[in-house]
């Protein structure tokens, strides 16, 4: 039993499946290929990240193919609904990354507060020369504490987030399009574990009261942006904006303007249109703290990913550990 691994499995997920019986192959196959290569090898299942596109046109071509596993939680790079019709299952592991895209999300609004960021690439190149002109220009930071982070998606990943910010002392509200009534814990070595609940407010209260926003929506089905001029516009002055969800769902146009017009103090980007070619001038904007899609990408994420979809290809083929 043969699945190809096109995005790559961590060694963990790997060993627990060639230990139930199946052949992992990690060669990346390009998508022009992919068809071909499924039929050729035979492979039964294929498992892929947010590189490699599973559409109609190859479920078509592969009868034999039992399932798609998505390592990570957006699964718009695959026609599910589609796959589900003719039979082929569709998973993904939602519950493996939160903990490391909430991480992340935190750190860039503190790298956002402080300027970390630009004062990173600068200090190495005219800091020794300039020092007391680069201490002016990144002494105007603001603290995280006593302000009110608002997070647009309220799923596991939204919670993981608001349980890092409500430790760092930040109000937190959140807006879903369904309401979540379940506290946020938060498990504090030597406290134990503390519930909070975090108040639901409607979209645009949310966007007009709140100093930080996240976003934890997965990209529209009609490709529309979640946060565009409109929504931008009723934001306080000086927002900072955090997106590690999918691009798209920020108007990356509208954001430049509201850059360029102090509208938005900062905006942290792990996901951009176009991956993986992304606008090169909204990377150079010395406003915008960009990283290449790693939200989900720690060590200890990449385990649980293998490992949760070894468990759930063991599942679907009645495979026992």
């Amino acid at each position: 039993m043969k699945i190809l691994a096109n995005d790559g499995i961590s060694a963990s997920g790997k060993t627990k499946l060639e230990a139930a019986g199946f052949t992992v192959v990690t060669t990346t196959v390009e998508q022009a290929n992919l068809i071909d290569a499924i039929k050729q090898e035979n492979y039964i299942g294929v498992l892929v990240r947010s590189a490699t596109t599973v559409r109609k046109e190859v479920i078509d071509a592969c009868p034999n193919l039992k399932f798609v596993g998505r390592g990570g939680v957006g699964m718009d790079n695959i026609d599910v609904a589609y796959a589900r019709e003719k039979g082929v299952e569709v998973f993904n592991t939602p519950a493996s990354s939160s903990q490391s895209v909430a991480e992340l999300v935190i750190g860039q609004l503190f790298s956002a507060a402080r300027f970390t960021h630009d004062a990173n690439l600068l200090m190495p190149s005219t800091g020794a020369e300039d020092f007391k002109v680069l201490k002016k220009k990144y002494g105007k930071g603001i603290e995280l504490r006593g302000k009110t982070l608002g997070i647009i998606g309220f799923g596991r990943i939204g919670r993981a987030t608001a349980s890092y910010a409500l430790g760092c002392g930040i109000n937190v509200v959140a807006c879903d399009m369904m309401e979540i009534t379940a506290p946020v814990s938060l498990d504090i070595p030597g406290a134990g574990k503390i519930d909070v609940q975090v108040k639901q407010v409607e979209m645009d209260e949310l966007i007009k009261t709140c100093d930080f926003i996240s976003i934890h929506v997965p990209k529209q089905a009609d490709g529309s942006a979640v946060i565009a001029a409109k929504e931008l516009a009723q934001m306080k002055d000086g927002v900072i904006l955090v997106n590690a969800a999918r691009g798209g769902v920020i108007n990356e146009s509208d954001l430049k303007d509201a850059l360029a017009s102090g509208k938005v103090r900062a905006a942290a980007l792990d996901v951009f249109d176009n991956e993986p070619k992304p606008d090169a001038e909204l990377l150079a904007n010395p406003k915008i703290i960009s990283t290449p899609h790693i939200g989900a990408a720690t060590l200890e994420a990449q385990d649980r990913i293998g490992e949760e979809l070894a468990e759930n290809i063991m599942a679907i083929m009645n495979i026992t550990a």
